[in-house]
């Protein structure tokens, strides 16, 4: 067994996990009806008659939809069927009004596909069995209402991919990576705004353990994972929980569990059914799914740059470490801040630093988004072209960029606005070797026992020298000429 391998056992057993994926799709209307999807709404303000399960009431699918399964089809590589089938899934639920749910079993509109995410410096890859079209059921609430549960039925109908994976992913960190590069390309193709809180993206994870070689485990389903720092604890509680049931000689059930972040821990909710148990048949109601090849060939040519591409183009065209493009391509707001920059100024790994850096630490702190940055793209091009340049530090530049971040933009264009701040602030960087080599000899005069230091061996001397310079120049010297003008000095 190699040391990865061995790296991925928990007390001798191996992890095994899965994932079943609700992102609710970005319609407007639900998936049979047009009744709105709008969140936040009053209970039972937003559920029509067709929601309602009235008597006489048909269902009509949704062509957004069926769009939106298609474009995130073609973003994993899956085959997009020509031909789906819509199925009732049988099972009673007080917010399931119809007594069955409306979604696909047997022939799904998206099928096989893969994610491939990085972990560290490593390469994953999960694969998919499927996509498929459903409708959600209601929401029961038990709260405020003196001891009785109501049921609001506005969520009713509303349109879900449900993302199905094999059972590849074998750590909770494992998990966490799929699940945060699954997010990144719904959302980045726009058919899931991937609000975690408000339930637009929801995850369960099917998690099983094993002794390396022997069949796979009895798998516990934890359902509605609602943030990705709960999906980690939860994972790991349940490993943990699985293998001490093990060890003690218990066998695992299988099980719908739920996780309390209070509490940190997993409990049973139910025990949990098999396909067979919902009685799938096809739905009477709704003639087959039919899909043609120029309808998936218009979406194809609709479809933006996807981030994994994104990212290979940025290592590729740019320069950058897979790290820098993996990260600026997180969302299409910090890709496209990020190029137009780099366009701009000519300098991609000192825009890369400033943005993953500088920007993002301001922009994290006020939580702002990418695209409500103060200050544009070409502003920080302007401002990197003059730490380029030498005309400013670095330190000179973190100055400026708090004058632009806080709206103190003088007229003109963006390097214009630059060399203004600049000249009002003094921030001008030295590049007069005749005066810096004035300051370089005042400093060796005065510190002495540095000089001597250094020439016995001593590098801090150097460093300490270095900052005496910087200091005595209040700042504007070039680092650079510094070190150069000081090791000539000193021999």
């Amino acid at each position: 067994m190699s040391k990865k391998q061995a790296s991925l056992l928990v007390q001798g057993y191996e992890v095994v996990i899965g994932f079943e994926t609700h992102a609710q799709l970005s319609t407007n209307s639900k998936i049979f009806s047009r009744a709105s999807v709008a969140f936040g709404a009053e209970p039972n303000t937003q559920a029509c008659a067709v929601d309602l399960a009235l008597p006489g009431t048909l269902p009509v699918m949704n062509r957004g939809a069926v769009e939106r399964a298609i474009q995130f089809g073609l973003a994993v590589g899956s085959h997009v069927a020509e031909r789906s089938i819509f199925a009732r899934k049988n099972y009673f639920y007080p917010d399931l009004p119809k007594g069955y749910q409306i979604s696909q079993f047997e022939i799904p509109v998206v099928q096989g596909g893969e994610v491939s995410f990085y972990l560290g410096d490593e390469k994953k890859t999960v694969r998919l069995v499927r996509a498929h079209l459903e409708e959600d059921a209601g929401k029961s609430l038990h709260e405020d209402f003196h001891g009785l549960s109501g049921i609001d039925l506005n969520r009713a109908g509303t349109p879900l991919l449900e993302i199905v994976t094999e059972p590849d992913i074998r750590s909770s960190a494992e998990a966490v990576a799929y699940a945060k590069e699954l997010h990144k390309i719904v959302t980045w193709i726009g058919i899931c705004d991937g609000n975690m809180q408000e339930g637009s993206f929801r995850c369960d994870a099917n998690v099983s353990v094993r002794k390396p070689g022997a069949p796979l485990g009895t798998r516990r389903e934890i359902k509605n994972l609602n943030s990705f720092k709960f999906m980690q604890q939860a994972i790991d509680f349940e490993v943990r929980w699985q293998i001490e049931q093990i060890e003690d000689g218990y066998e695992i059930e299988q099980a719908t569990v739920l996780f309390d972040p209070d509490t940190g821990e997993t409990r049973a909710m139910r025990t949990k059914e098999d396909a067979a148990d919902y009685r799938y048949f096809p739905d009477p109601d709704l003639p087959p799914l039919v899909i043609e090849r120029d309808w998936v060939e218009r979406v194809r040519a609709e479809m933006p740059e996807l981030p994994r591409a994104q990212a290979e183009r940025f290592v590729a065209d740019y320069g950058l470490p897979e790290y820098d493009a993996t990260t600026l391509t997180q969302s299409p707001a910090m890709a496209a801040y990020f190029e137009a920059a780099a366009k701009a100024c000519g300098q991609p790994k000192l825009v890369s630093n400033w943005v993953m850096g500088e920007v993002s630490r301001r922009l994290n702190a006020e939580e702002r988004d990418i695209a409500a940055a103060p200050v544009a793209a070409a502003q920080l091009a302007a401002l990197i072209q003059r730490i380029a340049d030498g005309t400013i530090s670095n330190n000179a530049a973190k100055q400026v960029m708090d004058a632009l971040w806080a709206g103190e933009v003088p007229a003109g264009e963006p390097l214009a606005q630059i060399d203004a701040l600049v000249e009002s602030k003094g921030l001008k960087q030295m590049n007069d070797s005749g005066a810096l080599e004035a300051i370089v000899d005042e400093v060796l005069a005065a510190n002495e026992k540095n000089v001597a230091e250094y020439r016995a061996g001593k590098d801090k001397a150097f460093n300490a020298l270095v900052g005496q310079v910087m200091k005595a120049s209040k700042g504007k010297a070039n680092p650079a000429q510094v070190n150069e003008v000081l090791k000539a000095r000193l021999g």
